[in-house]
């Protein structure tokens, strides 16, 4: 986690399931009118989003920010594209690195830092059905030993 971090908002679990996650940055993320207001109340959700770069710039897209329920006409399409926050270096390095096959960018965590929304991206690697199985493996034998371990201190 990031030195700082706040209240996390929102988690894409899925993504540390689907791929493999090499590096991170912490992004900024515009955002219009009410969509802060809904964000505050944890009602967004990271599942499929993904973000790409456009003329230099990082957008992230199928991010699903609900309506803020007093917003009325002020509210915005809740799955419109939102353009994040980062260095023109950061940039020029993603842009490096999703040049490569089998790379891209996915947003992991959305949390508020200082009053400001932040998202945690990802610059990751998509892993095979043959990965997964192995992760699903290892999870269990460390299940079972942690299970083991614990029935084994109570008698």
């Amino acid at each position: 986690m990031p030195k700082g971090e706040g209240k996390v908002l929102a988690q894409n679990k899925k993504a540390r399931h689907d791929f493999f996650i090499e590096e991170t940055y912490e992004a900024g993320i515009v955002l219009q009118g009410t969509e802060i207001k809904s964000i505050r109340m944890g009602r967004v959700n990271l599942k499929d989003a993904f973000a790409r770069i456009h003329k230099g710039e990082l957008y992230l897209y199928n991010m699903h920010v609900s309506p803020y329920e007093q917003g009325n006409r002020y509210n915005h399409d809740p799955l419109r594209t939102r353009k994040l926050l980062l260095h023109k270096k950061q940039i020029a390095k993603l842009i490096g690195e999703t040049k490569e096959e089998g790379y891209s960018i996915v947003p992991l965590k959305m949390y508020l830092k200082n009053g400001y929304a932040k998202v945690l991206i990802g610059l990751a690697r998509g892993k095979k059905k043959y990965d997964k199985r192995e992760d699903l493996k290892k999870k269990e034998a460390k299940r079972d030993i942690e299970r083991a371990f614990r029935d084994r201190q109570k008698m």
